[in-house]
């Protein structure tokens, strides 16, 4: 983007593009391209706003497709909130999404393993929980309502529920709540010799008895 001559972006445009560029941003806080040894996001937008004037210019509809990564060392749910952001601001769904997996002989690895910067020393945040790295897989792909709950859980943890009505579809949102609903209508006991009881919560189950029931096939 240093480069004022844009006769490569030109020849790259009209000759070796045949209808969509993959590029490689994999994230956009310059919190997370900072451990990732990138420039800054205002790099890639340049780029993003270059690559759609040069088509326009020489007649061509073509397309970006960028490579995301989610939980890459120094990404918290923050951070993975700005990305999904980002993503619904530019109008992009990505089908896939990578989440970040230790390779041998990079920085990257070392980050993860370590907990630390090796430049600096200073410890840097990396996700290895199984259900985190899910969250920030999950906000990349916001827009798919059976990630709901998933998203509506990290916005919530994150003090961001003023996302949720921008984030989560309303098919999502209503299987979330109907998903509630269920669980709050009864509480289950299940007893030693395989039988359960169901009883009703909430205002209709007050003064009901339950029975006992046997266990479904394959539990006793």
């Amino acid at each position: 983007m240093y480069d004022k001559d844009k006769t490569f972006l030109r020849e790259l445009c009209e000759y070796h593009v045949s209808g969509q560029l993959k590029v490689a941003p994999e994230h956009i806080s310059n919190a997370v391209l900072s451990r990732l040894g990138k420039p800054s996001v205002e790099v890639y937008n340049s780029f993003v706003k270059a690559y759609k004037d040069m088509n326009k210019k020489i007649g061509k509809e073509q397309y970006l497709v960028p490579y995301l990564m989610s939980s890459h060392p120094g990404s918290t749910l923050k951070e993975a909130i700005e990305l999904a952001e980002y993503l619904r601001d530019l109008g992009y769904m990505p089908e896939q999404v990578q989440d970040f997996y230790p390779t041998p002989g990079t920085v990257s690895t070392c980050m993860f393993y370590t907990g630390l910067d090796p430049y600096t020393l200073k410890p840097v945040f990396v996700e290895k929980t199984a259900e985190g790295k899910a969250l920030q897989r999950a906000l990349l792909q916001y827009y798919e309502p059976r990630n709901a709950e998933k998203v509506i859980k990290a916005l919530k943890m994150t003090h961001r529920e003023d996302l949720i009505p921008l984030l989560v579809p309303a098919e999502g949102r209503r299987a979330v709540q109907r998903s509630a609903r269920r669980a709050e209508a009864a509480e289950v006991t299940i007893h030693n010799d395989g039988t359960y009881t169901v009883r009703p919560n909430g205002k209709g189950g007050k003064g009901k008895t339950a029975n006992r029931a046997a266990a479904p096939a394959g539990r006793q």
